[in-house]
């Protein structure tokens, strides 16, 4: 194949393009996963903390000891769009729609009954919950956005309901449970600078009046 000069031209532009945005993308995902990191641990203040780096400029998994009101651990997972790839980005865009985190909290008191808020129409492939045909489901609304609930005893939809009707945005709440087998709050949602801190604080108040009060006996 014959290269031209208008080819060679168009080659010669857009390794230029590509590599401008590399330097760009890297540099606002290393700031939105710094200004992350140092906003949620003010928020929670970790007695100990660990870092797991995810590779390029993909992300972080954070791993938190706090040991203070009724949060034994307090750990999440970061994941960022390819903001450095110029061929990329639109493709995983258009996969992966968004930034995500997912919280993972493990509180002190026990949480003995399975309930689940799955944001309707979200998921491509449903996530793998244990046992889920043994759960009651039904759909539900918060805010005008649906979702479905998958649950042993409706008070636990409830309880879910009025947590996420205290983020920020609740459009931005695709998942939340109560898993009884692993003694974990689960958050999974899409973040945003502006936002994050509020929705932090709401997590960890949440874990420690409402979850602390509220009755889980069977």
């Amino acid at each position: 194949m014959k290269v031209t000069p208008e080819m060679l031209f168009l080659i010669m532009v857009l390794g230029a393009a590509a590599t401008l945005q590399f330097y760009k993308g890297r540099k606002l995902n290393l700031g939105i996963m710094d200004y992350y990191l140092r906003t949620i641990e003010k928020v929670v203040k970790p007695k100990d903390k660990n870092y797991v780096w995810l590779g390029g400029y993909v992300g972080f998994r954070a791993f938190y000891k706090v040991n203070e009101g009724n949060i034994d651990k307090f750990e999440y997972t970061l994941t960022l769009l390819p903001r450095q790839s110029i061929f990329y980005f639109p493709i995983s865009k258009l996969i992966n729609r968004h930034d995500k985190i997912y919280f993972v909290i493990k509180p002190y008191a026990t949480i003995k009954r399975e309930a689940h808020l799955i944001q309707k129409g979200y998921y491509r492939f449903r996530p793998n919950i244990e046992d889920e045909e043994l759960l009651q489901r039904e759909i539900v609304e918060v805010n005008g956005i649906q979702y479905e609930a998958l649950f042993e005893k409706k008070r636990d939809v409830e309880l879910l309901k009025e947590f996420l009707q205290g983020f920020s945005k609740v459009e931005n709440v695709k998942h939340v449970s109560l898993t009884p087998k692993t003694n974990v709050l689960y958050v999974f949602m899409k973040p945003e600078i502006d936002t994050i801190e509020q929705d932090v604080r709401h997590i960890v108040r949440f874990v420690n009046e409402s979850i602390k009060e509220n009755p889980f006996e069977r």
